[in-house]
């Protein structure tokens, strides 16, 4: 995972800004990199250029027909399926009986479904003619959090994780509802074959939550072995936006991720005796300090950059100075130069603290940064513009919003950094009411934020129904055949 300021109305952005730093914190895992990132101008510019050249929506046929026909749904369908996906939740890299579900979803409706790609991935394709290529993305993963929302359908499964640890699972992210839409997407695009021309690729993707899904997805050939996109397209639900409304954020949208640690040595001692020694924990504080002038004095004010140490753990005793202490940091940057340039100088900031308290090279700390990590989301311009003004065709400019970019990491941006550039964009769907948040305002108190035990869309059909709009309308422009 993982958000920002995408309020629609000014007085509600104070509490969803709490809600996003909470939120921010779900991507702290890495993802596998793909290339570097593209420079604004240059990323997918073919791509970019056919969507510049026709900027004005293609008409949608049928608006308060194709609502019906999405309410029809949920009603007959999709209700029962979001509450069945909600309730029975797995975790990372264990979504079998999830991805068997969604699979069997999207066969029924007539795509072609490849299972197993990435581990637990699937792959639903549509081609209908000729025309571009287009992927729509859900991801699957539940979360290691015990459930409090109090929903009818809420879940008490327990699940073992890849490493062998148990726990109860929740679909504290929004990823049920993800599901739930895709789905309501491919029917409707199904239905209405005669207003498209191309292919349409669905992807089920696994490990989001822990960074992995996506690269492990392009490792086992997702765009090799079926067809390579010519533009990539996800939503989010957040729980700080209200239903109804719809955010997006063109350019970098959110961090790059990576973790990083710091093995700081010493030579330890008596704490009463603290001239004896060369004390680790003394040392870690040093580095602490040293470490915000990255920030504040070698960035300039207008490249963005996050060092935040999470965790120093040492020590076994009041009176005894250790030999090591243990740093863990996180580090969220939007360009790679400027990612760079934090990583570097956080191992040369941590070897000069250990040379100036007298430590031989020997014994200067080990830097360890996480590899693979999660890259910057990138929206291509070009390509929220003409999804923009195809929701704004549907919704109206009051519920589709541009707002700014977070520091919160989303593994969706691996499918942008191959070689190809593809030009991809990310929106965000409201999750909670706004009489919902109006009352967590009136009390003083943040909306729970995503991963929270407390977070489910209270109104998960409005949700639910406006992001398979929003997918269908902006799957209907791009796809929209081309005269002559």
């Amino acid at each position: 995972m993982v958000a920002n300021e995408w309020m629609g109305k000014s007085d509600m952005k104070s509490q969803f800004l709490t809600a996003v730093a909470a939120l921010a914190l779900m991507a702290c895992s890495p993802a596998a990199d793909q290339a570097q990132t593209p420079a604004a101008p240059e990323a997918g510019a073919s791509a970019a250029a056919a969507l510049a050249a026709s900027a004005t929506p293609a008409p949608v046929p049928g608006d308060d027909a194709m609502r019906q026909s999405i309410v029809a749904d949920y009603e007959t369908n999709l209700q029962a399926l979001y509450e069945h996906f909600h309730a029975n939740p797995e975790l990372s890299l264990m979504e079998i009986q999830t991805a068997a579900r969604l699979a069997s979803e999207l066969r029924a409706i007539g795509f072609e479904v490849t299972e197993g790609v990435g581990g637990t991935g699937i792959v639903a394709v549509l081609t209908n003619g000729e025309g571009p290529t287009l992927m729509l993305r859900t991801d699957m993963d539940g979360l290691p959090v015990e459930e409090n929302t109090g929903v009818t359908y809420a879940s008490t499964v327990t699940g073992v994780d890849r490493r062998g640890l148990e726990s109860p699972v929740m679909h504290a992210c929004a990823h049920d509802t993800h599901m739930t839409a895709i789905v309501g997407t491919a029917r409707q695009m199904m239905e209405r074959r005669d207003q498209w021309s191309g292919t349409l690729v669905l992807i089920g993707q696994p490990a989001e939550e822990v960074g992995l899904g996506a690269g492990m997805m392009i490792e086992d050939g997702l765009f090799e072995r079926f067809p390579q996109p010519d533009y990539n397209v996800a939503f989010h639900t957040f729980s700080g936006i209200p239903a109804g409304e719809i955010t997006y954020v063109p350019g970098y949208a959110m961090a790059n991720v990576d973790s990083v640690d710091i093995i700081v040595h010493g030579r330890g001692g008596h704490g009463a005796y603290p001239h004896a020694t060369k004390d680790p924990v003394y040392l870690s504080a040093q580095i602490v300090i040293a470490l915000q002038g990255l920030i504040s004095r070698e960035l300039s004010p207008l490249d963005p950059g996050v060092i935040t140490v999470g965790a120093i753990n040492a020590g076994t005793k009041h009176n005894i100075i250790g030999n090591e202490a243990h740093m863990q940091l996180t580090v969220r940057s939007y360009t790679d130069e400027v990612r760079e340039h934090l990583l570097t100088g956080i191992e040369r900031i941590a070897h000069a603290q250990a040379a100036s308290y007298g430590l031989t090279p020997e014994e200067y700390p080990d830097v360890e940064v996480e590899d693979p990590y999660t890259p910057a989301l990138y929206n291509d311009p070009a390509l929220a513009n003409r999804a923009v003004a195809a929701m704004r065709a549907r919704f109206g400019d009051d519920a589709v919003i541009e707002t700014t970019p977070v520091m919160g990491g989303e593994d969706f941006s691996q499918y942008e950094r191959t070689d190809a550039h593809i030009p991809t964009f990310m929106f965000w769907v409201g999750g909670t009411t706004q009489a919902r948040l109006d009352d967590y305002a009136a009390r003083g108190v943040a909306a729970p934020s995503n991963h929270s035990p407390l977070f489910a869309p209270d109104d998960p059909e409005e949700t639910i129904t406006q992001a398979i709009e929003a997918m269908t309308a902006v799957s209907l422009d791009i796809l929209a055949p081309t005269e002559g």
